[in-house]
Formats: C-alpha cells, sequence, structure tokens
C-alpha cells in the first residue's frame, strides 16, 4: 500500500505546482509608459539673491524643524502639535485604511488555500439502486437517523478556488494603483506636518509681536501716566494751562486703548495656539526667546524650481496619484482580454472512515476556466474611458500643485527682499523717532515750544515702536513660509531623516514584480513626531 503512495503524492503536488507557477508568473502590465508632465514653468525663481550666511549650502528640506527652531518654547509647542493635532491624526488613520487597501488588492495575486473536509449522511426516500455502495448500512430505529438505510460519505482536502491567473496585469495594475494611492497618502501627512508646524511657529511669532506690542503700550502708559500727574500738578500751580493737560490725558487715553487691544490680541494668540497643539498650553513650558531668536538662519536657498518635485511633498503626493490613475488604465486595458481562472484540490474521500487514510482514497483535481469577453456592451470601452479622463484629470490636478508651489516659493522670496529692506528702515526710523521725541521735549521744558509739538514727537515714536515689531513678527514669518514652501519641516533631525514607513518595489516602470507596504498609524507619525 505504502508503494503507492509516492506515485500518486508526486503527481498531485506537480500538478498544484504548475498551477501555481502559472500565477506567479504572470505577463506584464499594460500600465501605459510613464513620462513625468512638464509644468510651464520659469528655470529660476525671479529676483531672489541669497546673502552670504555660512550655512546656506544645507537646502531647507534637509534641515530637521527642531535644527530648524531653536527655541526651546517654540519646539515644546510643535512636539505637543505633533503629538495630539486632530488633523494629523486622521491623516495617520487615512493612511492606515489605504494600507489596508492595498494588502487587499495585493492578496489578489495569490490563491486563497483553505482547507475543507467534513461526513455527509443522507437518507434516500428509497434505496433501490444503492445496494450495492459499501456506505449504505441499514440503521437501527433508536439510531439518530432512525431505521432504513443511510449514505454516508467523508471526505477531507486543502486547495482553493476560482483563482484568477493575471496573465495581462489586471490585478498587478489594481496592486500598482492602490500602493500608489498609499504612498500617496503617506505624502499627505508628510505635507500635513509641515502644514501644522508652520502654522504652530507663524502663530508663536504673532503672538511674540503681540507681547511686544502690549509691553511697550504698558511703558508708555506708564510714562504718559507719569507726565499727565506732573502736568497736572504743574496746572494746578499756575504753571500750564489747560489744554496742555487734555493733551496729556488723550495720550493717556490712546495708550490705555493700546494695551486694551494689545491684551486681548494676546488671548486670541494663545487660543489659536491652543487650537493648533490641539491641547491647552502648558503652565511649564520654557520660558520664550526674544523676538527675531526663534532660529539661528537669517536666510535659505532657493535652488531651482525643478528642485520643487522631489522636496515638496504635496508635488509628490500630486505624482502618486497620477501614477496611480496610469495603473487605473492598465487594469482597464487588461479587462478586454481573456481571463483565466483555476480551481485546484488536494485531498482524500471514503465511503468508510477508516479507509480515508489510504492510498486508494487519495483524490485530487484541476479545473481550468477562460473567460472571453465578447459582448460587453461598451463596458470595458466606458470604464477605458474614464480612466483616461482621470488620468487627465490628475496630470492637469499635478501641474497645478506643482505651478502652485513655484508660486508660493517666488511670493515668499519676493516678500523676503521686501521685508529686508523694510526692516532696515524700521530700524532707522525708530532710532530717528526716538531722538526727535527727546529733542521736542528739551524745547519743551525750556520753554522754546509747546506741548503739541511733544506730544506728536511721542505719537509718532510709539508708532514707529509698533511698525518695527510688526516688521519683525513679518520678517519671521516671512522665513517660516519660505522653510516651508521649499519643503522643509517634515523630518526632525537633519543626521536621521524621517524615512518613509511605505515601501513600493518597482523592477521597471509600469510593471510591478514585487510590492510591499510597511505602513503603520503609530508608525507613519512616529518618523517625524518621535
Amino acid at each position: 500500500m505504502s508503494s503507492h503512495v509516492p506515485s500518486h503524492s508526486s503527481r498531485r503536488f506537480r500538478a498544484l505546482s504548475l498551477s501555481l507557477a502559472a500565477g506567479l508568473l504572470s505577463g506584464c502590465t499594460m500600465i501605459p509608459k510613464y513620462t513625468r508632465p512638464t509644468p510651464p514653468l520659469a528655470t529660476t525663481f525671479p529676483g531672489y539673491q541669497t546673502t552670504g550666511n555660512p550655512r546656506l549650502a544645507q537646502a531647507a528640506y534637509t534641515i530637521g524643524w527642531e535644527d530648524f527652531f531653536t527655541d526651546p518654547r517654540l519646539k515644546a509647542l510643535i512636539t505637543i502639535a505633533l503629538r495630539e493635532n486632530r488633523d494629523l491624526r486622521i491623516s495617520a488613520a487615512n493612511i492606515a485604511q489605504a494600507q489596508g487597501q492595498y494588502d487587499v488588492q495585493h492578496a489578489g495575486l495569490f490563491p486563497t488555500i483553505s482547507a475543507t473536509g467534513g461526513p455527509m449522511y443522507q437518507a434516500p426516500a428509497s434505496a433501490s439502486g444503492l445496494s450495492f455502495a459499501p456506505g449504505l448500512e441499514q440503521n437501527r430505529s433508536d439510531e439518530p437517523f432512525g431505521g432504513g438505510r443511510v449514505f454516508k460519505y467523508y471526505q477531507g482536502g486543502i486547495g482553493f478556488s476560482s483563482y484568477e491567473i493575471d496573465l495581462f496585469g489586471r490585478i498587478r495594475s489594481l496592486t500598482q494603483e492602490s500602493a500608489q494611492k498609499a504612498l500617496a497618502q503617506e505624502a499627505s501627512l508628510r505635507s500635513m506636518l509641515i502644514s501644522i508646524i508652520s502654522q504652530v511657529a507663524t502663530a508663536y511669532v504673532t503672538w511674540l509681536g503681540d507681547r511686544d506690542t502690549l509691553a511697550l503700550a504698558d511703558t508708555t502708559l506708564a510714562n504718559q501716566q507719569d507726565t499727565l500727574n506732573l502736568t497736572r500738578t504743574k496746572y494746578e500751580h499756575g504753571e500750564e494751562n489747560l489744554l496742555t493737560v487734555r493733551q496729556a490725558e488723550t495720550q493717556v487715553q490712546q495708550s490705555a486703548a493700546l494695551r486694551a487691544d494689545s491684551r486681548r490680541k494676546v488671548e486670541q494668540d494663545e487660543n489659536l495656539i491652543a487650537l493648533l497643539i490641539g491641547a491647552p498650553i502648558p503652565a511649564d513650558l520654557p520660558p520664550p526667546r526674544a523676538l527675531g531668536e526663534q532660529t539661528l538662519l537669517a536666510d535659505l536657498p532657493a535652488g531651482l524650481p525643478s528642485d520643487l518635485l522631489e522636496r515638496r511633498p504635496d508635488i509628490v503626493s500630486a505624482e502618486h496619484n497620477l501614477l496611480a490613475a496610469q495603473a487605473d488604465i492598465g487594469a482597464a486595458r487588461a479587462a478586454f482580454f481573456p481571463r483565466l481562472t483555476l480551481t485546484a484540490t488536494d485531498g482524500v474521500s471514503s465511503l468508510q472512515f477508516h479507509k480515508m487514510f489510504t492510498a486508494a482514497a487519495t483524490t485530487w483535481g484541476l479545473n481550468p476556466s477562460l473567460q472571453i469577453p465578447l459582448w460587453t456592451w461598451g463596458m470595458n470601452s466606458g470604464n477605458l474611458k474614464a480612466s483616461k479622463a482621470a488620468r487627465d484629470v490628475q496630470i492637469a490636478t499635478y501641474e497645478k500643485t506643482v505651478q502652485t508651489a513655484f508660486r508660493e516659493v517666488a511670493d515668499a522670496l519676493a516678500a523676503r527682499e521686501a521685508y529686508l529692506d523694510e526692516k532696515k528702515q524700521a530700524d532707522n526710523l525708530v532710532v530717528s523717532s526716538a531722538d526727535a521725541f527727546r529733542l521736542a521735549k528739551m524745547r519743551f521744558n525750556a520753554g522754546s515750544d509747546s506741548y503739541l509739538t511733544t506730544l506728536e514727537s511721542q505719537r509718532s515714536y510709539l508708532q514707529a515702536q509698533q511698525m518695527q515689531i510688526m516688521v519683525a513678527v513679518s520678517n519671521y514669518q516671512n522665513l517660516i513660509t519660505i522653510y516651508r514652501a521649499l519643503g522643509g519641516g517634515w523630518t526632525q533631525h537633519t543626521l536621521a531623516p524621517a524615512q518613509p514607513s511605505t515601501v513600493v518595489r518597482q523592477t521597471t516602470a509600469g510593471n510591478t514584480s514585487s510590492t510591499s507596504t510597511s505602513t503603520s498609524t503609530s508608525t507613519s507619525t512616529s518618523t517625524s513626531t518621535r
């Protein structure tokens, strides 16, 4: 009996091996050859010259946000935001969902192998013609099936059914589409990271500017209150007139209104920061540095517009969506061709249970099936037309994303030059206004000029200081915008950049022979958020 087992097993395994080999040796896909679109862009950013900063050799996208921002309070707020922000949680969940969809689609490349087994009992109404069957036995009336003859059959096996041999790459095209969508979601997460970091930094710099304005209002109000008290004292002694007193009171009231407005802005800035970080602002944060000390860098190299194609995650995401649309065209093309499916089994069957595990009870089967589309009434051609139209939409979306990125960088660089020049003018204006106010006070104290001149000089000096703060805020917010627009901010450290959590391996463009993803919600977030 045992001498027959090797021959039967070898035949069965050869048949199953051939069927599996046919499934694995799938043909090439029908995905169109991909050529990256070339949007109409200038070769350089207009009118921008970098300064002589020694760190300019390092591109923005290679500088981690912890290296770019040096203010410990700001770094703590960004860390909280990356941990608690709800938009990041949504983006991370979308990555996990895309990974699951990829896993489902990728599983279609392989047969779903399952094991089955069990007995079958059948009590026919008439036993005529079944008396010869070995499994047909006479039951007693007290048995579970009562009296009469019962047909018994035992079987067990392992195999797969309706496994499609991917001859024309339909399943591989769909798998490639799912992989590209997963990569697009991951790039969207990086883009969201950059956005959250820049929003927190921008709101933080605004908060610092409003705090400085509030401090300026407090100091100015205190000085003007002292001046008012002195003026009232002189008026009571007949040394000043009532007009001067009223003018001093006007200045005090204006400074009080400025202080109230500055307090409102500071509180609203704190509310915005709490919203961005997704949690209340902790009370034990490090003290903030002075405005202008949030980063050690004074400038960043713009590079070439073509560099944005590799640096900006939103452009990378748009390109992955375009590649997914390309893959969908391959699947739509493959639908015009025949589909070959296999059903294979290997097992045992017997009418008697004690004979199931003998050589005579072994069974195997191989059932190929060919489905040829003849009349689909326009369904396949309609799907192909829709896929091509979706590809055209993604091409236009990709080109618009690139053009938008170019404009953001160009606008930020143009504003950079303007803010640097405006900062110089604002600093000079503060110096001049301070000196004018000093001279006006000297003339008033000497009695050679009216208090109105001193009043106007003080007002001009206060406005110059406010403008200086406003320009400083705009200047550093512009630097943050450049850092974001050039693709910086999604890595944590320069020496240890975050690695993509989704990996797609391709042997040739348009034909993926081995594709794998390892995206998870925690991994995708932790690579950039510690």
